[in-house]
């Protein structure tokens, strides 16, 4: 049976590594071109090598997303050389961890701009050609942290819990030109995140969920008529919230 995202194309942020490469696997598995969008050239090469294997198109960008002024210039860029763009994967962002008095103004900025801003920024690079066609998805990668408060995860929770609410107010408005925005929010995930400079925590990671189990709900969000859309879903490890 041919799969809905045959000859698809989607575009996914922090592709590299962890979930990012996880849906470029899934995706590439149910016949879907891709874009992979992140920091490492050399990471998203072995990437494509990986995904290229299933018979799909993959393109490399390498791209810091926290260079806002760049960004929604670039997406506009990738859409109109590799389009048609059907679906948008706003997975990239970081982790940051400390007590809200003692987080800098820096660091706050930091957050925002790449777990909420950047988003919004490739987002509207995209959104013009998906208008033009009455057709495309878009899937943000928020967290358990958007409707938890976590004590020393404070400007984490924040830019997720804003995510989300981005996300519900393009849904409407976008709605009327057949584009459909989803959100899913994924429990603690055994990724490579828990190992960066700006994380500081110590959790079971065996009790986390793995990157190919998130894959699998956000394919299967994708795999949706396009009838149906899932407004927001959430996630958990069996183990519950670590």
């Amino acid at each position: 049976m041919t799969s809905p995202l045959q000859q698809q194309r989607a575009i996914i942020t922090g592709a590299s590594s962890g979930i990012g490469k996880a849906i470029a696997l899934s995706f590439a598995q149910a016949g879907c071109n891709l874009v992979l969008v992140g920091r490492s050239q050399e990471r998203l090469a072995s990437v494509a090598d990986l995904v290229s294997g299933f018979g799909v198109e993959a393109t490399v960008y390498p791209l810091d997303l926290s260079q806002l002024s760049q960004v929604q210039s670039r997406f506009q860029a990738i859409a109109e050389k590799c389009g048609p763009i059907d679906l948008l994967i706003n997975n990239a962002g970081m982790g940051y961890t400390n007590l809200l008095r003692d987080t800098s103004l820096t660091d706050w900025q930091q957050v925002l701009d790449l777990n909420l801003t950047s988003v919004f920024q490739a987002t509207m690079g995209v959104l013009p050609s998906m208008r033009d066609r009455k057709k495309g998805t878009i899937i943000n990668i928020a967290s358990i942290a958007a409707k938890m408060a976590f004590p020393e995860w404070g400007a984490y929770c924040v830019s997720k819990a804003a995510l989300v609410t981005w996300a519900k107010v393009v849904a409407i408005e976008e709605r009327a030109n057949g584009i459909r925005v989803m959100t899913i929010s994924p429990g603690s995930v055994n990724t490579p995140i828990w190992d960066t400079a700006t994380v500081k925590a110590d959790f079971p990671r065996s009790s986390m969920l793995t990157p190919e189990v998130v894959a699998q709900m956000i394919l299967q969000a994708a795999l949706l008529p396009t009838e149906a859309v899932i407004d927001e879903m959430t996630i958990m490890p069996s183990a519950g919230t670590l």
